[in-house]
C-alpha cells in the first residue's frame, strides 16, 4: 500500500501526457477530459499519501513533475492551439510549420509559439514551490490546476456554448497574447490566494470560501464552461479583497 500513492501520481503523468497528445491532434474535448483525470489524480494522491500516512520525498518530486505536464505544459499547447486558430483556423496540421512560413512569414509562422510562455511560467512556479518551506494554508499566485482549468475552458466555450461576441473575443489574437502574459504573471505574482482547505467547518472561520463554492456552483450550473474564467477572476478577486488570517505560502 505504501506504492498507492506514487502509482497514482503516476497516473497524473499518463493523463497528462495522453491530454498533451490531443491537444496537439486539436481533440480539445479529449484533452480537457484527460486533464481533468489528471487533476483528480493530482487532488488524490496526497489525500491517499497522508491517509496511509507514506508521505515521502520522492512523491513531493514526482507529484511536482506530473504537475509540470499536466498543468503545465498542456494548457501552454492548448493556447498555441488557440493561437495558431487565431490566425489560420488551426495548429493541427502535421507541416503547420511549413505552411505558415511560405504563407505569412516567420513572424506568423513563429507566433503560436507564444503560448508556451505558460509553459515557463508554471515550470518556475513550481520550482519556486519546491524549495519553498512555509506552510501552505493560501497560495502565492495562481495555482498551476485553476490557471490551466483557465486556459482549457477557452475551446470548450467555444465548441458547446459560445455565442458570436464571445467566440469572436477569444478568437481574437491579441485577447489570447494579452491572455497568455497574464497567465504567466498571476501564476508567479506576489498575491496571497485562499486554499480550500478546512482545519474545521465552522462559517465564522470559513465563510469566504463557503461563499466562493456557492457562488462557482450557481456559475457553473447556469452558465456552463463559461463561468469558468468567471470564477477563476472570482477566485482572485475575493482572495485580494477577502479577510486573510495566514501568512501566504507558495502553493501548486
Amino acid at each position: 500500500m505504501k506504492h498507492l500513492p506514487n502509482a497514482i501520481t503516476l497516473l497524473n503523468i499518463l493523463f497528462g501526457s495522453i491530454a498533451a497528445v490531443f491537444a496537439v491532434l486539436h481533440r480539445m474535448e479529449w484533452a480537457a477530459l484527460f486533464f481533468a483525470l489528471g487533476v483528480t489524480c493530482d487532488f488524490a494522491d496526497g489525500l491517499v499519501a497522508r491517509k496511509l500516512g507514506v508521505q515521502s520525498e520522492l512523491g513531493i518530486q514526482l507529484d511536482s513533475l506530473a504537475d509540470m505536464i499536466t498543468s503545465g505544459l498542456v494548457p501552454g499547447l492548448v493556447m498555441c492551439q488557440l493561437l495558431g486558430m487565431s490566425q489560420s483556423g488551426g495548429w493541427n496540421s502535421g507541416n503547420f510549420f511549413a505552411e505558415a512560413l511560405s504563407r505569412d512569414g516567420w513572424a506568423s509562422a513563429w507566433f503560436p509559439f507564444l503560448g508556451l510562455l505558460i509553459t515557463l511560467a508554471s515550470g518556475l512556479r513550481l520550482a519556486r514551490f519546491n524549495i519553498d518551506e512555509n506552510q501552505v494554508s493560501s497560495f502565492t499566485g495562481l495555482p498551476t490546476p485553476a490557471n490551466a482549468l483557465l486556459v482549457l475552458s477557452l475551446p470548450l466555450i467555444l465548441m458547446y456554448n459560445g455565442s458570436d461576441f464571445t467566440n469572436a473575443l477569444i478568437l481574437n489574437p491579441w485577447v489570447l497574447v494579452a491572455l497568455t502574459l497574464l497567465s504567466a504573471y498571476l501564476l508567479n505574482a506576489p498575491i496571497a490566494l485562499f486554499a480550500l482547505k478546512f482545519d474545521n467547518y465552522s462559517f465564522k472561520d470559513n465563510g469566504l470560501k463557503y461563499i466562493f463554492l456557492v457562488v462557482s456552483l450557481v456559475l457553473l450550473l447556469t452558465l456552463q464552461f463559461l463561468a469558468v474564467p468567471l470564477i477563476i477572476l472570482f477566485y482572485v478577486g475575493t482572495s485580494l479583497f477577502g479577510k486573510k488570517t495566514d501568512p501566504p505560502a507558495a502553493g501548486l
